[in-house]
């Protein structure tokens, strides 16, 4: 007797967005994953040290929850990686002058450089990367910036 078929909302594979943009997320981690190692990072951890030093322009006491905030990040998962950048001495972590349940997080002259390093090599890998989109680029980066934020209010 043949099985019953799977039934799918798309026909084929390169009709669904979710799946397109997943094998694009793959291969663009994939490339930056390369250039990320070598400076014993992985994306997450320059991700989360890039919102650090985003927040850390405009505030001396930049917090967990900002970092999650700024990176629209799980906590707990930003609270494990924040302590292995400690571990890694790229990041230090003191108690908040206000806030006692809260710590400041600081980037360390070696995490200062290891960052800049890695946001070179990132920024190149970006460019090569989308910069295949020609002249789509802005648009593509004004839908992906739309779909942040007419997503980012919804409860997982």
């Amino acid at each position: 007797m043949p099985k019953k078929k799977i039934e799918f909302h798309f026909r084929k594979p390169e009709d669904s967005p979710g799946y397109l943009l997943g094998q694009v997320t793959m291969l663009w981690q994939r490339k930056q994953k390369r250039v990320l190692d070598p400076l014993d990072l992985t994306h997450t951890q320059f991700a989360l040290l890039c919102a650090l030093a985003w927040l850390s322009r405009e505030s001396n006491e930049v917090t967990q929850v900002d970092i999650a905030n700024q990176g629209n990040a799980d906590r707990m998962m930003v609270s494990k990686v924040l302590r292995t950048l400690e571990e890694k001495e790229f990041i230090t972590r003191h108690e908040h002058p206000i806030d006692t349940r809260a710590k400041t997080i600081k980037l360390t002259p070696h995490g200062e450089r290891v960052l800049q390093k890695a946001i070179i090599c990132v920024e190149a890998v970006d460019l090569d990367f989308f910069n295949k989109l020609g002249t789509g680029l802005t648009t593509f980066n004004s839908k992906m910036v739309a779909l942040i934020e007419q997503n980012n209010n919804d409860n997982f």
